[in-house]
C-alpha cells in the first residue's frame, strides 16, 4: 500500500510540475489564438461571426518576442489588446490563459485583435485618397484586399507605441478607430499560423 501511494505522489509532482510549466511557457513564451472576423483578409481567415462551425486560422503568438528581442518593427503582424484606455496587468496575461478560461468565467475576448504594424514610434501616417503614407513616402501593399477607402490626417505615433491597421482595410477596427496602441498592450507577435496545415507558413 504504502509502494502504490509513493508512486502515486510520484506521478502527482510530475503531474504538477509539468502543468506549471505548461502555464508559465504559455503565459509568458508562447500561446495559440484563433483569428476571428475578416479584418486581416486575404492574410488570414477568421471566423465567420454568423456560422462559428467555420473556425478561423490558428495561429501561434510569440509573447516574449518584445520582452527579450527589442520592439515591434513595421510590417510585424501582432495581437494586441484594444483597449487602450485600460491599464493592461499580470490579471490580464492570467485571465486570458486557455487552461484559466476552463475554470472560470471570462468575459468575452473580442478585445483582442490581429493586426499589421504600420509605424513605430517617432512615425508619421497619413491617409491621402486611399494612399497611405509613412514618412512622406507611400507605401507599397501588396498584403491589402482592396484599396483603401477615405483620408485621415498625419498622425505621429507617441514613444512606445505602434500604428496598426488591418489588411481588409475597409472593414476592421484599428488605430483609426482606438488610436496608437501602447506597446505593453501587444499580447505578442504572430510567427506561425499552424492550421489549416494547409496554410501552414512563418511571419
Amino acid at each position: 500500500m504504502n509502494k502504490l501511494l509513493v508512486e502515486l505522489f510520484s506521478w502527482m509532482k510530475v503531474l504538477f510540475f509539468s502543468l506549471a510549466i505548461f502555464l508559465v511557457v504559455s503565459i509568458f513564451v508562447f500561446q495559440p489564438y484563433t483569428v476571428n472576423g475578416s479584418s486581416m483578409e486575404p492574410t488570414f481567415t477568421g471566423t465567420d461571426p454568423g456560422h462559428h462551425e467555420e473556425k478561423g486560422d490558428f495561429v501561434l503568438v510569440s509573447k516574449s518576442s518584445y520582452k527579450l528581442w527589442g520592439k515591434p518593427e513595421v510590417g510585424d503582424i501582432v495581437v494586441i489588446d484594444s483597449r487602450t484606455f485600460k491599464k493592461r496587468t499580470m490579471k490580464d496575461e492570467l485571465r486570458e490563459h486557455p487552461l484559466v478560461n476552463l475554470f472560470t468565467e471570462n468575459p468575452s475576448n473580442n478585445y483582442k485583435w490581429i493586426k499589421r504594424v504600420i509605424g513605430e514610434e517617432g512615425d508619421t501616417i497619413e491617409l491621402k485618397d486611399g494612399k497611405l503614407y509613412r514618412n512622406g513616402t507611400q507605401l507599397e501593399e501588396d498584403y491589402i484586399l482592396e484599396e483603401t477607402e477615405g483620408s485621415f490626417e498625419a498622425v505621429i505615433v507617441p514613444e512606445d507605441h505602434v500604428f496598426v491597421l488591418g489588411d481588409n482595410r475597409n472593414h476592421s477596427g484599428d488605430s483609426r478607430e482606438i488610436g496608437a496602441v501602447p506597446n505593453d498592450h501587444i499580447i505578442g507577435k504572430v510567427f506561425v499560423r499552424y492550421f489549416p496545415f494547409s496554410k501552414l507558413d512563418l511571419f
